[in-house]
């Protein structure tokens, strides 16, 4: 990889990757809605406005997108609408950025003669499932509009390697949590945010829904290791899974940040899962280490 383009790239998972890629050498350029300015930025957090260049625009303009890929032989497809209440109060919006937003790029791309693209979808895409782990062959069961919206865009970026011969792979990560996530609506940052204040973190549910966490450096080594692996027919087209190995209940979460953070315990609110959430989600990430070599290196009370 020579020149990257990473659309989210001033996001929290996004800025990692930026970072990831630059600490190799690579030179990198960030699409955001937003510009430099206009917002705290997990990039400007993490000290690399002069490392990244930053381009604004937006995912459904293909003019844009094609003047940002000039040069660019490698695209991380990040930007979306992550909200999941975002897209539940508007679907028509979430669709827009999420599946017209993926389209536009990928079109962009293929027109490009881009040399890989690594599109970002969620193991929420998979919808909820009696069997567990999560795995790659599992139909997609989406039953909300975000998990719709990631699914949509999913099943069209596969699409493009053997439609178009477009070298791209889908990645399906589990939960990301680390330093410079500023969405406090998530379970650790607002927990983390809690335990340095000295409150009791706060959980809508009852405790026993399940997760999968991946530390953020974990994901962005997971992202160039698919990247890495592009050039093989067994990636192209493919989806890999990434999670922590491990899943976690919402109350061990809590718990362990507690620990770490003084001994505060959780103040319980709800009563069972939260509505329009799935219960038990956690991913099995075999396929991702024997076709690409990776698996995560930090447990989660390193990682918190």
């Amino acid at each position: 990889m020579r020149r990257v383009l990473v659309t989210g790239g001033r996001g929290f998972v996004g800025a990692w990757l930026c970072r990831a890629l630059a600490e190799r050498g690579v030179e990198v350029a960030s699409f955001d809605r937003r510009g430099p300015h206009e917002r705290p930025s997990t990039l400007a957090m993490l000290g690399l406005d002069s490392r990244v260049e930053e381009l604004t625009g937006e995912l459904t303009d293909e003019a844009g997108l094609t003047r940002a890929l000039a040069a660019v032989d490698s695209v991380f497809h990040l930007a979306a609408e992550t909200i999941v209440a975002t897209v539940q109060a508007d679907p028509a919006g979430g669709f827009e950025t999420n599946v017209r937003g993926t389209w536009t790029l990928l079109e962009a791309c293929r027109r490009a003669g881009v040399e890989r693209v690594v599109v970002a979808s969620s193991d929420k895409a998979y919808g909820a499932h009696d069997e567990l782990p999560y795995r790659e062959g599992f139909a997609l069961r989406p039953t909300a509009p975000y998990e719709a919206s990631k699914a949509a865009a999913d099943l069209l970026a596969r699409s493009y390697w053997p439609s178009f011969g477009l070298p791209v792979a889908v990645t399906r990560f589990a939960n990301v949590y680390g330093g410079g996530d500023l969405n406090f609506s998530r379970l650790v940052p607002e927990a983390v945010c809690a335990a340095i204040e000295g409150r009791r973190p706060v959980l809508r549910s009852d405790g026993s829904p399940v997760r999968d966490l991946l530390f953020v450096e974990d994901a962005a080594d997971a992202y160039l290791a698919v990247a890495g692996a592009l050039d093989r027919d067994d990636v192209r087209g493919e989806a890999f899974n990434a999670g922590g190995e491990r899943p976690y209940s919402v109350r061990e979460i809590v718990e362990a940040i507690g620990r770490i953070g003084g001994g505060l315990q959780p103040e319980i609110r709800g009563e069972g899962n939260p509505a329009g959430e799935i219960d038990r989600q956690y991913v099995d990430a075999t396929k991702i280490a024997e076709r690409c070599g990776w698996r995560p290196q930090v447990g989660l009370e390193e990682g918190i």
